[in-house]
């Protein structure tokens, strides 16, 4: 019995050495991704979180208002609709809190904005974060805030990603890179924005459905906006628009209304407050076209006076 213990110690520090080691050399050995799946690090990709984060770290001066949140953020708000304001856009695809709470606390201070506008989409706090957690450990610097991100999250997608985003980091194996401003159908724009070429949505019925919260995730939220209040910045909760076919077919608004005007912010649900049409308005279900953006931008810039 002592003897099986041993082995089976011995074999568990085996295991707990080795399997980094191999995350690591998984960087050269020449494996498809199909058959290390659970390791998701990719640069530069779909969203353009590289290009975002680098200009957030050159940015000069205090910026007038900073955008939060999720896809619907960063093509969403066009920083040239909101000119002659100084605004940033901080969005990230498929954004929580966790992650959230993440960017201010790197950021925050070096943007050092007069407001913020949170665009608050209620599936992200329903969300596990694994997709956003990957985005941001493989596009910026890795430190002890993506450890604690990574045990919140506890999927081995993150963990694994994570060593390695740890070893490119210390290995400076993406030294030299840079994101071109065009990805596919995305342009790059300056101040955070990507802008999508000119397409739209197809109406499709859908069947009624309930958003749902989780519990550490309207925690980090709490966390982020009492970040926010510590820093007297003015913050406004938006819930940015979706394509209306979308949007009517989850029931339970009331549920969401009555927590985002819980914390005593001013809170903007523009799919209310704008008649936009599926098919004219956006490019899939979630994201408007650009003339759809600047709609909805002259209406933001409206409600809150800037």
């Amino acid at each position: 019995m002592k003897q099986f213990i041993k082995q089976s110690l011995l074999f568990a520090v085996v295991v707990v050495i080795a399997y980094p080691i191999l995350i690591v050399l998984s960087m050269w050995l020449p494996i498809p991704q199909v058959f290390k799946p659970s390791i998701n690090y990719k640069i530069g990709s779909y969203g353009h979180m590289y290009s975002r984060l680098q200009e957030a770290r050159n940015i000069q001066g205090d910026v007038d208002i900073l955008f939060l949140g999720s896809s619907h953020s960063y093509r969403g708000f066009d920083p040239r609709n909101f000119e002659p304001l100084k605004t940033f856009n901080l969005g990230s695809s498929a954004q929580t809190p966790l992650q959230t709470k993440i960017l201010l606390d790197r950021y925050l201070d070096l943007i050092n904005p007069k407001m913020v506008v949170y665009e608050v989409y209620p599936n992200t706090l329903g969300s596990d974060g694994v997709e956003s957690s990957l985005d941001l450990i493989a596009n910026d610097r890795n430190d002890w805030n993506s450890v604690k991100m990574a045990f919140e999250i506890n999927n081995i997608k993150t963990y694994n990603t994570l060593i390695y985003g740890f070893a490119a980091d210390l290995l400076n194996i993406n030294k030299g890179f840079e994101e071109p401003v065009r990805h596919d159908e995305d342009t790059y724009i300056s101040g955070g924005y990507v802008q999508r070429d000119m397409s739209y949505h197809t109406f499709e019925k859908l069947g009624k459905r309930k958003w749902k919260f989780r519990d550490e995730q309207l925690a980090k939220f709490n966390e982020c906006l009492q970040m926010l209040k510590e820093r007297d910045i003015e913050t406004v909760l938006v819930f940015a628009p979706i394509a209306p076919n979308v949007y009517n077919a989850y029931t339970n608004y009331d549920t969401v209304d009555s927590l985002y005007n819980s914390y005593g912010l001013k809170y903007y649900d523009f799919n209310r407050m704008l008649d936009l049409n599926d098919s004219l308005h956006f490019y899939d279900g979630h994201h408007l076209n650009q003339d759809g953006v600047n709609i909805f931008n002259a209406k933001v810039r409206e409600v809150l006076g800037i």
